[in-house]
């Protein structure tokens, strides 16, 4: 790994030093294996009434080389090779990992991040230790935690709830496509992340990060700021290193979003290249799941093992033809040599410092190789987001519908209908802060048989793709699209809800086509990153590029969990 963060330049007397962190989390008595639950998170409750509670630490005899504070940026290649040299055990990085979320997430800073831990995942960890020791591997993963959004099912001891407390218990008949991949690349399932609850589909003065069952997640560089959201658990866990990497999901900007917000890198892909199968549903024409991790390199890995055909998933036709299960190869640190880029001018604007951050990227990108051609401001994505909308509400509720019924005989609830009547019936619980008014403008739509479909979902597809991402970038011979993924994070209200005042993610989230988020910089304490998207099934291009302006650049740096910023 790169090693530890350097300081920042001005520490308020509010911060907490890493130093002085460890200390504090070894006196927590993690190390000395004390039995640890997620206290304060809501609803790390598993099937047939399991608490959910952390596995203790290491059993009487065990060895113990690796300290949570350790894993601190440690890398998915530095995992693999230190359990492939026998430094580390599967089992203990797995333990490490576990005591880092009670030590990090459920107290101290209290992130909120992870709404329930795998009560298997040390026995996952220890068949795989088994499966080394006799010379096999599962794959790229074999060993690697690796944190899932709740909304992508998984059927094990774990249950998948959006969470929302109308799914509280609900185990799912069988994996998620994602899950599956993630098995037989040997990952440990480590838990669920918080998120948005229903993947923040359910009004528009929502707090990102807030569920019913999670609380409200925090931003682990600065703890009153907003991770942002849908996958902000993925996100803030990512960042804090409390797993190998986190998978995300997004409908539009709910991978690349909180990368931004939490300063990791997000890798959207092309809808079709990863399975959508049994992954809570907005819209199944933007919705795809993706990896959040520290580095270009991790994210790439997990990324590959995603890929490929998934029979009950359709759009995986189209990506298994085109997938890859190793995008290592274009990991290019020249990769920005020669590459025409063109500058989103209409998303670049909004927050001067911001701006400022840009401009340098583009500097970075300009002596590095790369032809920069700024593309005057395109009229199809200024009207899109109306058809967007539309057509996503009349997903949800056919799509959600479907999941739902998935779910057999057993499942809590069976159709939109019945939780929006859940959610009026414990709004104490559900409804605290912001009402649900998204879902009842879905359940009001009719079936996807509608014209009123039919015409936004043939709208979105020519504004974002025809006169879009695929006509800008005939026009001027690009290789890839930039624009600042987002402003620096807000804080936190409840009251208001969310605050932005820049996002690129639209033009790649409706058309489908790929979106890479890769740190820029910070201002002050707080990250921004740049995007970089292109058409259909040009991850390969848009990898090279993330690469090689991260090589030259290494924005990437450990959070410090300061309470607030003193400015």
């Amino acid at each position: 790994s790169e090693g530890a963060a350097p300081r920042s330049r001005r520490q308020s007397e509010n911060e907490v030093p890493s130093q002085l962190t460890r200390r504090q989390f070894l006196g927590t008595g993690a190390a000395a294996g004390g039995v640890l639950a997620l206290g304060g998170v809501h609803g790390c409750t598993g099937p047939e009434g399991d608490t959910g509670a952390l596995p203790g630490g290491p059993r009487a005899g065990d060895p113990w080389p690796l300290a949570s504070f350790e894993l601190e940026e440690v890398s998915i290649t530095d995992l693999r090779s230190g359990m492939v040299s026998g430094r580390w055990s599967a089992r203990e990085i797995t333990q490490a990992y576990l005591d880092r979320i009670a030590e990090i997430d459920a107290q101290g800073p209290t992130l909120r991040s992870v709404l329930e831990i795998n009560p298997d995942a040390l026995e996952i960890a220890e068949a795989l230790d088994e499966e080394r020791a006799a010379g096999q591997e599962s794959g790229p993963l074999h060993g690697v935690p690796i944190l899932l959004k709740d909304n992508i099912a998984t059927h094990d001891r774990m249950t998948t709830t959006a969470g929302s407390l109308a799914l509280e218990g609900s185990v799912p008949l069988e994996d998620s496509g994602v899950a599956r991949k993630l098995r037989e690349a040997g990952a440990v399932l480590l838990g669920k992340a918080n998120l948005s609850e229903w993947a923040n589909f359910r009004s528009s003065r929502s707090s990102s990060g807030w569920s019913g069952r999670g609380g409200q997640c925090k931003n682990p560089y600065v703890l009153d700021r907003n991770p942002c959201g849908s996958s902000s658990g993925s996100g803030a866990a990512a960042s804090a290193s409390l797993c190998g990497a986190a998978i995300g999901t997004e409908t539009n900007g709910s991978i690349v979003c909180p990368s931004n917000a939490n300063g990791v890198v997000g890798i959207k892909p092309t809808v079709g290249l990863v399975s959508r199968s049994r992954i809570i549903p907005i819209s199944h024409t933007q919705d795809t799941a993706g990896p959040m991790a520290r580095t270009v390199r991790d994210a790439v890995l997990v990324l590959g093992a995603l890929t490929g055909l998934d029979p009950e998933d359709p759009a995986t036709e189209d990506g298994a033809a085109r997938a890859e299960a190793d995008y290592t190869p274009y990991l290019d640190p020249s990769g920005l040599q020669g590459a025409r880029i063109g500058v989103a001018t209409q998303y670049a604007e909004g927050h001067e410092r911001v701006e400022d951050l840009f401009q340098t990227a583009l500097d970075v990108m300009r002596t590095a190789g790369a032809t920069v051609v700024e593309i005057p401001e395109v009229e199809a994505w200024r009207r899109m987001g109306g058809p967007s909308g539309r057509l996503m509400r009349y997903e949800f509720k056919a799509d959600l519908n479907a999941y739902l019924e998935g779910l057999g005989p057993e499942a809590p609830v069976k159709s939109l209908e019945e939780v929006i009547a859940f959610n009026e019936a414990n709004a104490d619980r559900e409804l605290p802060f912001f009402q649900q008014e998204i879902l009842h403008q879905c359940q009001e739509l009719g079936p996807l048989s509608e014209a009123g479909y039919q015409e936004a979902l043939a709208e979105a597809m020519r504004l974002s793709r025809d006169e879009g991402i695929d006509a800008v970038m005939a026009e001027h011979q690009l290789d890839a699209i930039v624009a600042p993924t987002g402003s620096p994070a807000w804080t936190t209200d409840l009251i208001n809800g969310d605050r932005y005042h820049m996002g690129s993610s639209s033009p790649a989230a409706i058309s489908g086509y790929p979106n890479i988020s890769v740190p820029m910089g910070f201002f002050s304490e707080l990250p921004v990153n740049i995007s970089i998207w292109g058409r259909a099934w040009t991850e390969p291009d848009l990898i090279r590029i993330a690469y090689a302006f991260e090589q030259l650049t290494n924005h990437r740096r450990s959070p410090k969990f300061i309470p607030t910023l003193d400015l």
